[in-house]
C-alpha cells in the first residue's frame, strides 16, 4: 500500500463533509427542542392525562342506578 500523493482515492469519503455538519444541526435542533419544551411546561404533569382517562365525568349519556330506577318507576306508571 503507497501513502502520499498517490494513496487510493475514495469519493465516498466526501459525504462525510456533508453528513457531520448535518447530523450536528440535527442534534443541535434536538437539544433546542428539549430545551423549549422543558420551558414552557410540557413535562410538568406527566401522570395527569394517564388519571384523567380513568376518571368518570358525570356525563348524562352515563345511566346511573338512579335514573334506571327512576326509568323503571316511570314505565311502571303507565
Amino acid at each position: 500500500m503507497r501513502y502520499g500523493s498517490e494513496a487510493a482515492y475514495n469519493p465516498y469519503m466526501e459525504i462525510l463533509y456533508i453528513l457531520i455538519p448535518l447530523g450536528l444541526l440535527v442534534l443541535g435542533i434536538a437539544i433546542w427542542g428539549f430545551i423549549w419544551a422543558v420551558k414552557t411546561g410540557q413535562f410538568d404533569d406527566m401522570e395527569g392525562p394517564a388519571h384523567r382517562i380513568l376518571m368518570d365525568d358525570d356525563d348524562i349519556r352515563i345511566p346511573t342506578r338512579n335514573s334506571v330506577n327512576s326509568a323503571k318507576n316511570q314505565d311502571s306508571d303507565k
